[in-house]
């Protein structure tokens, strides 16, 4: 979260409805800052819960594993690796493994933002963690923000174990040729992800690419449709930054113009407000899932018993007629 951003978003989305949406210029800016959308009960929770867990997340922080903790242990394992050697590539040009390292960081980190999202939505645990995020009703930047702190630490862990290696390969094979193009301190790919509208994915402006490129980059309008409730749309649009992973795997959804609701279906009336469900529930849901298969788990081990216990009483009876 940036206020250049943020600003550049508001710009992108006034241009779209203007120019393409055909608004005035009066119309857009009241679409834009709807206060039904940006003061819903919703949105409201929003702002509380990233206040709640920035304070969360700066006491916890500390505990977690860390990518400079991860690249230490993966540099210093590839030592005992054969036919690598510290250094041997360092000569290289520098433009093009700086090149590379920028590329390589961006695309795994992406790659596992894809899998872990993915992931969370098919195992019923992850999933009484995650639909936090998917009770939002209504989208703001702020929703990004609306997650249980377990997903926090879950989304934390991630990125120290998909950066942290690919620093380490990279720092070991070229040495002090490695760098990273920035631009106001972030990965110049990443940068260029938020200047082009990214907070736009959690609003209410349904700002769509062309086909070909929602191949290649997740449009605003495509998450979006991953936030819908209707059928057509689950487990679409997993993506964060680029949809190539969708379009790999199959879960590719192009953008559209129809009117889309936000939540969960099915969730009870005020349940996207309710700080109390919104922390409380998981840990709920998450105990009623391990429950159940528990006692699943002894129920099949209870049946599997009562199969072996006929069998050996046959053979006894059998031994002594015999």
């Amino acid at each position: 979260m940036f206020v250049g951003y943020l600003l550049l978003s508001v710009v992108i989305a006034a241009v779209f409805l203007v120019a393409i949406r055909r608004n005035s210029a009066r119309g857009a800016v009241k679409a834009i800052f709807d206060p039904k959308v940006l003061f819903s009960r919703s949105s409201i929770a929003d702002y509380k819960i990233f206040m709640i867990n920035q304070i969360f997340m700066t006491l916890v922080s500390p505990l977690l594993l860390t990518q400079i903790a991860i690249a230490t242990a993966v540099f210093y394992a590839l030592h005992g690796v054969e036919f690598l050697s510290k250094g041997q590539f360092q000569t290289d040009n520098t433009t093009l493994v700086v090149i590379g390292f920028s590329v390589t960081l961006f695309v795994m980190d992406d790659l596992t933002k894809y899998l872990l999202h993915r992931w969370m939505h098919r195992y019923p645990l992850l999933w009484s963690i995650h639909k936090v995020h998917h009770s939002a009703t209504t989208l703001t930047p702020i929703t990004v923000y609306r997650v249980h702190p377990l997903e926090a630490v879950l989304y934390a862990s991630r990125g120290a174990l998909a950066q942290g290696p690919v620093v380490a390969l990279f720092v070991f094979l070229f040495g002090s040729a490695v760098s990273i193009y920035t631009v106001v301190g972030v990965n110049v790919l990443v940068f260029a992800f938020h200047v082009t509208g990214s907070n736009l994915r959690h609003s209410h402006v349904n700002f769509g690419y062309w086909p070909w490129l929602e191949r290649v980059l997740i449009s605003p309008a495509q998450h979006q449709i991953h936030h819908s409730v209707a059928k057509k749309h689950y487990d679409k649009n997993f993506g964060a930054a680029l949809a190539v992973w969708d379009w790999m795997f199959g879960t590719l959804h192009h953008s559209q113009t129809e009117a889309l609701t936000f939540g969960i279906e099915g969730e009870p009336k005020g349940a996207d407000a309710s700080l109390k469900a919104l922390y409380l529930g998981p840990f709920i849901d998450i105990a009623r899932i391990s429950r159940s298969r528990f006692r699943k788990g002894r129920k099949v081990v209870k049946q599997l018993l009562l199969r072996e216990r006929p069998r050996h009483g046959t053979q006894a009876r059998g031994e002594e007629t015999g």
